[in-house]
């Protein structure tokens, strides 16, 4: 059982001992954390968050703490109930809220769950600010409201449909362009809240949809990551129902796979790669994702005579790198999308919405979309070491071996060759160093990184 205390939030396995796991006490000492931090940093007399979940078991417990503990502080909660990541991000502004909390533990199996915490902008915390909140729920530094200023909660079940609303009033897109298409599609909405949301807009878009796993009870039918390995039921109902293609998102619908006409994965590294080029061929600009993502978003962007930009792996790292460069698309490639026009987050809505507009406007299969890509492949391998060894010094080895190549050091060490690269990354919670490489072909990915783990045996003496 794990509790991992983090800059983004708070992660961990339901029941077991406090401070090891994501107890009662521990949701409550954590929401109150927020809560203070928020009085401190807005320094306003009246504040309110907004709440929302997925539809994983132990959400309903979650919320419930979470809620009474920030009426406890004299905050005011609006409860969104069962809701997806990106809707809580859009509703903190629209409700003129000072921040928020998202109860998911994203693609995590379902003894997880997590507390995600937002600022009034609906964005995740930096850095820093994370670091504060841990420290004050370290020191247990609460002071709660007398009862006559005891906050309220207020309930608001209509923010799916605001947020549908609010993805077809963005610019580039068109429900009448789609609905001319006659589009089917199959939505594995793994039993939580895609299931209500992705059907809801699909439909908005005239598009015939087919449900599979959208029932938001919570029993993940399979593990939640959309990765191939866990995908076979959606990619042989794809090719029963000769749908045009299919449509996956976790359980809080901030990552988006698709599924190709023939049941083939259309691959989460090009979800974003897809969208980028749909959105650059409307509006040239720049775009950023992260050091660990496909090179193929850089091909696109500079074929639309874009400037591409990677980031530190990380939502977070992702949207300052995109403000600094002005990106008017980016993200990350396990199918997160982040689109400024709409919001900074991760957003399956958004994502959806934009491959809709790309296909309905070019015409065609999936399959042929994904074959008019570059296509790269990658390997993601780890390779364990013993506690006592010094992963930083064993990194900088690793960046002065390659010295002559291209490399960044902003988030471990990407070396970029000319037809591949190599990302080596620490874990930060376990003594392991993480390889990814992309290349070419399989083969080749899969070899510069058995190349590169055996280099990191030699420099570190295992």
């Amino acid at each position: 059982m794990t509790l991992i205390k983090s800059i983004s939030g708070i992660r961990g396995t339901i029941g077991g001992v406090t401070n090891d796991n994501l107890t009662p006490l521990d949701t409550v000492k954590f929401a109150a954390a927020y809560g203070v931090w928020l009085q401190e940093y807005a320094k306003k007399d009246k504040l309110k968050v907004v709440v929302g979940r997925d539809a994983r078991l132990s959400g309903e417990m979650i919320q419930n703490l979470v809620m009474s503990t920030l009426i406890g502080l004299g905050i005011e909660v609006v409860n969104l109930g069962l809701s997806t990541t990106p809707t809580v991000e859009i509703a903190v502004p629209l409700e003129e809220a000072d921040g928020g909390i998202i109860l998911t533990a994203s693609h995590n199996p379902k003894q997880w769950n997590a507390l995600k915490l937002l600022n009034e902008k609906g964005e995740f915390l930096n850095a820093k600010e994370g670091a504060l909140i841990l420290k004050i729920a370290e020191e247990e530094r609460f002071n709660f409201a007398e009862i006559d200023d005891l906050g309220i909660i207020t309930e608001n079940d209509a923010y799916i449909d605001i947020h549908i609303d609010h993805v077809l009033s963005l610019p580039l897109i068109n429900a009448e362009t789609v609905k001319k298409a006659n589009f089917k599609v199959v939505v594995d909405g793994v039993n939580s809240t895609g299931g209500i949301a992705i059907p809801k807009l699909l439909e908005e878009f005239g598009v015939e949809v087919v449900k599979l796993y959208c029932e938001p009870t919570g029993h993940f039918p399979h593990n939640p990551e959309p990765l191939k390995e866990h995908l076979g039921a959606i990619c042989e109902k794809v090719v029963k129902e000769n749908a045009d293609f299919g449509i996956v998102v976790d359980p809080d619908v901030d990552r988006l796979a698709f599924i190709c006409n023939d049941g083939s994965m259309f691959g989460e590294e090009y979800t974003l790669v897809a969208c980028a080029d749909y959105v650059l061929g409307k509006t040239p600009g720049n775009t950023v994702s992260n050091l660990s993502s496909s090179r193929a978003l850089r091909d696109i962007t500079e074929k639309h005579g874009g400037t591409y930009k990677a980031a530190a792996v990380g939502e977070v790292n992702v949207v300052i790198e995109m403000k600094k460069t002005k990106a008017i698309i980016g993200g990350e490639g396990n199918g997160g999308i982040i689109y400024p026009e709409s919001h900074y987050g991760r957003d399956s809505l958004v994502g959806t919405a934009l491959f809709l507009m790309l296909m309905a406007e070019r015409g065609g299969s999936v399959l042929e979309l994904r074959n008019s890509y570059p296509s790269y492949f990658m390997s993601k391998k780890k390779i364990e070491l013993t506690p006592e060894l010094d992963v930083d010094a064993i990194l900088e080895k690793m960046a002065i071996k390659y010295s002559q190549e291209q490399v960044s050091t902003i988030d471990g060490v990407k070396v970029d060759f000319k037809a591949n690269w190599v990302h080596l990354r620490k874990s930060n919670t376990e003594p392991i160093i993480r390889v990814y490489t992309e290349a070419e072909t399989q083969k080749e990915a899969d070899t510069l990184a058995d190349k590169i783990m055996e280099e990191i045996r030699e420099v570190s003496g295992i």
